[in-house]
């Protein structure tokens, strides 16, 4: 061996767990720290508890609660965009179209809904909105979510 490369040895180390236990062994420092050993390790003691000394259980937790309230948050957004008390004119249709709908009475999803299921040539044969119109408007209102009723599949001639 080199002389004088090499660190000291002790013979005589003492070890410190955080829960109390104590023992020596052989090491290059007289004390060393630890946070687990066998008397308190999960493995060792049966015992159902997560050993997290370094946070990462709560930085795990924070993302799932985030995750989570994400995942509301869209829901409500979905639940919002498909009500049937949205207003027509929040829908991506052409404004003349629009204008003839609300003209006609037709100010909410809902009442547009309702009136294709009643009468849906009675959409076709408000000025402003035809055979085009209707069909536009059927697009558009599957696009975004909304349940087309029966009646309403077919073009009324």
């Amino acid at each position: 061996m080199k002389p004088k490369i090499h660190p000291k040895y002790y013979w005589d180390a003492k070890v410190i767990c955080a829960c109390g236990n104590t023992w020596t062994t052989g090491a290059t420092v007289p004390v060393i720290h630890v946070e687990v050993c066998s008397k308190c390790h999960p493995f060792f003691t049966g015992e159902q508890r997560i050993v997290d000394t370094e946070g990462q259980v709560d930085r795990f937790m924070k993302r799932l609660q985030i995750a989570e309230q994400r995942r509301k948050e869209r829901e409500e957004r979905r639940r919002l965009r498909t009500s049937p008390q949205r207003p027509v004119a929040d829908l991506p249709l052409p404004a003349t179209l629009t204008q003839a709908l609300q003209d006609a009475g037709l100010n909410t999803v809902g009442d547009v809904l309702t009136r294709m299921a009643e009468d849906a040539k009675s959409l076709v044969d408000i000025r402003g909105v035809g055979h085009r119109g209707f069909i536009q408007l059927r697009k558009v209102l599957r696009k975004e979510g909304f349940e087309i009723p029966a009646a309403a599949e077919e073009i009324p001639v």
